[in-house]
């Protein structure tokens, strides 16, 4: 993070939260990414015909091309201080996921994510149910059960809405599950009616739904075609984000599910402000377009969206990055670490000088205690 100097109005706050103070601080971290030692874990959960059908024809996605969508020095996209000593990938090892993450950070809740074979985009749609249930049946099993600090997402199996709505009425009761999981690059923008029955499922149950970036809808992934490098890539993060955002609100999905909560997790957020204004200066010139919508789209979002800041943009003067916050809210912004992934935000580092603590434990743990179902 690179410093200029801080507007007048913030010098009075300018000392960062020594790591002695933070550790006091209660931490509900909205991302961090289980897996599995090997793929027999997944197995262990799924019925006999599936896990035979795992092992003949292996999955099937909507992937247009396929290529590693991480660095090769980043393999699995992981820290290197995360691969279990015991075998096994990064996020499988329960002691080590303790040790090096919940004990040493003093961390509440650490809300799961499932990335790699979850089940969202299969083509076989039976076989899609079938898979998300194993995974989360898996993540309670395997982490929340045996870690009350671990709370599990309920992964959907998202193109399959009739088998999406039944998973979630199967897990909702269950207090291990503190929101509904999708990824946000699908097969149709995500406010399409056929998606509906999923968001009227999550607000029926008080679930909130997290969506995350990746996926494989089959798209390429910016609006002309497959990017030659990895930074377009992760730059592509934000933009699958701002469809999205656009999609929920002009459709309609805020104005028929009043109490549906959406967080973005791992888009950035810098972006957030210039789309809704864009969407607010259309909407004046074009409203007659859309006479579902009874507020601006500004307002829906201000209501509904959630962002994780993780990966928070860092721009050279630290007031410009709290100028963002404001317009946002400072109680729609959600820590998340990205555990145990190699751009992990540590939350006594995170932040730059300059916010003050009401601020600091508002986005550390207040905010996503109104959010998340954590009973």
């Amino acid at each position: 993070m690179l410093d200029a100097p801080l507007a007048p109005e913030l010098q009075a706050e300018a000392g960062r939260p020594s790591r002695e103070t933070s550790s006091r601080l209660k931490i509900i971290d909205g991302d961090v990414h289980p897996a599995p030692r090997s793929i027999a874990d997944i197995k262990a959960f799924l019925p006999q015909r599936w896990r035979e059908h795992l092992e003949i024809y292996g999955s099937r996605r909507k992937l247009g091309m396929t290529y590693e969508p991480y660095p090769k020095s980043a393999p699995r996209a992981c820290r290197r201080d995360a691969w279990p000593d015991t075998g096994g990938n990064p996020g499988s090892d329960l002691d080590l996921i303790r040790s090096q993450y919940l004990d040493a950070y003093g961390i509440e809740y650490g809300i799961l994510g499932p990335l790699g074979l979850s089940g969202h985009s299969e083509l076989n749609q039976e076989f899609s149910a079938a898979l998300t249930s194993a995974i989360n049946d898996w993540q309670k099993e395997y982490f929340a059960k045996p870690e009350p600090r671990l709370k599990a997402a309920i992964v959907v199996p998202t193109e399959s809405t009739q088998a999406a709505v039944a998973e979630i009425e199967r897990c909702a009761n269950d207090p291990v599950y503190a929101q509904a999981f999708m990824l946000t690059r699908t097969s149709e923008p995500l406010g399409n009616q056929r998606y509906w029955p999923i968001y009227a499922a999550a607000e029926r149950h008080g679930l909130p739904i997290g969506l995350h970036v990746f996926g494989s809808g089959g798209h390429a992934y910016s609006g002309t075609g497959w990017p030659s490098y990895y930074v377009e890539e992760g730059a592509g993060h934000a933009t699958s984000c701002q469809a999205t955002v656009s999609s929920l609100v002009i459709e309609g999905v805020f104005e028929r599910f009043s109490r549906l909560k959406v967080v973005l997790i791992e888009g950035g957020f810098g972006w957030l402000p210039a789309l809704a204004w864009r969407l607010d200066k259309l909407f004046e010139r074009m409203r007659s377009e859309v006479p579902h919508l009874k507020k601006r789209p500004s307002e829906y979002i201000r209501e509904h969206i959630w962002v994780t800041t993780q990966p928070m943009e860092e721009p050279q003067d630290r007031k410009h990055l709290f100028d963002i916050m404001e317009w946002i809210g400072w109680d729609r912004l959600l820590f998340a670490s990205d555990y145990p992934h190699w751009d992990f935000d540590d939350p006594f580092r995170a932040f730059p000088a300059g916010l003050s603590q009401e601020r600091y434990r508002q986005i550390l743990a207040g905010n996503g205690l109104a959010v998340y179902r954590l009973a």
